[in-house]
């Protein structure tokens, strides 16, 4: 097969289950959780000998494209950080990106990426991710790679799909399923059917384009518009002009949900969306006492907590199963069960006018 491989790295999310750590100038794909470096370009990295240098493009927002030019550089051409104007959902920034790669550079395979994703087996992360390229290369499929559920995630989308593989290793996808309760999770566990929704997609930019045609046409006009500026003096206003009246919508719903040749790949890699506090238990060793800690700390008598201090000294007595983060002008106290929902601090922050700590 010959045919170009592009990866698109989606880098414009607020983080906002990482707060106080998580900014909206410094977001989570800016940070380095793992210690070893930051979250974007450890997902940059993970292309490696999948898509050349040349090839990648990150699409971020406008407030946070000065950061990411100076954290990628040397990774990804200036020119390939492409910044929105304004937060339309995912929708928008996949086919932003499928456009300009179509008006400037020509048709290929897209690696559509979240940028804070954590991968433990990155061998066998390419292997997939390549078996991915070459299975929308060949079929004209709409391609996701799919996680191999080890426990009933409440936190997770869920694909449905047939029950034997097709030839290429990859199966049909029924449906896609939203956040189930624990008692549905539980059963889709068991089944043996369903694989959590990784976020990670793989097409052509030609055919994502014609999807945004059938399924999407108030979204694909304004992609339109904005493709027939490329190259002209007049890109960046109009980009400016269009680009905040795209719908807003996820890729998930509004093309994926509808889309009849959708095919997943398993992936069993070590996967983690790092998507709140408590994930960061895929990251890090625990304790005896079944602790992560980060920073300086003393504790006594606290199990199964984890503890990010980023400034001073953090100590603990009688906690369990808690959060604590310290940051230069913010502390949040959580409990672990609720992790999901330090999003709503950031909203509580936003409607009591204190967004200097936004």
């Amino acid at each position: 097969m010959n045919i170009k491989t592009y990866g698109v790295i989606l880098a414009g999310g607020g983080g906002t289950r990482f707060w106080p750590l998580s900014r909206k100038e410094l977001p989570k794909q800016l940070l380095n959780l793992t210690g070893k470096d930051l979250m974007v370009n450890e997902t940059i990295d993970r292309l490696e000998g999948n898509v050349a240098k040349e090839n990648i493009f990150v699409v971020t927002n406008c407030t946070q494209v000065e950061l990411m030019l100076e954290a990628t550089a040397g990774r990804v051409l200036g020119d390939h950080v492409l910044a929105e104007p304004a937060a339309r959902n995912t929708a928008a920034c996949i086919g932003y990106a499928a456009m300009e790669i179509l008006r400037k550079y020509g048709d290929g395979v897209m690696c559509v990426l979240p940028s804070d994703h954590y991968i433990k087996r990155v061998d066998v992360y390419r292997k997939v991710v390549a078996e991915a390229v070459r299975t929308a290369g060949e079929t004209d499929a709409l391609v996701t790679i799919g996680i191999q559920p080890t426990y009933p995630s409440t936190g997770y989308g869920y694909i449905c799909h047939e029950e034997k593989k097709k030839d290429n290793g990859a199966y049909t996808v029924r449906r896609f399923v939203e956040k189930p309760n624990l008692e549905k999770a539980k059963e889709y566990l068991l089944s043996g059917d369903y694989l959590w929704n990784s976020g990670m997609f793989f097409w052509k930019a030609s055919v994502i384009m014609r999807c945004f045609e059938e399924f999407l046409p108030e979204v694909y006009t304004c992609l339109q518009r904005i493709g027939e500026a490329m190259g002209t003096d007049a890109e960046q206003n109009v980009i400016e002009e269009v680009y905040p009246q795209i719908p807003k919508i996820s890729i998930d719903y509004g093309i994926m949900e509808r889309a009849e040749k959708v095919l997943v790949l398993e992936g069993d890699f070590g996967w983690s969306d790092v998507g709140s506090w408590d994930a960061l238990e895929a990251l890090y060793e625990k304790d005896e006492y079944g602790n992560i800690t980060y920073g300086e700390q003393v504790h006594i008598d606290t199990h199964d907590c984890i503890v990010y201090a980023k400034n001073k000294l953090v100590t603990t007595i009688g906690l369990d199963n808690v959060i604590v983060v310290e940051t230069e002008d913010a502390v949040l106290v959580c409990d672990k069960n609720r992790a999901q929902e330090v999003k709503k601090i950031v909203e509580a922050l936003a409607d009591c006018d204190k967004r200097q700590y936004l």
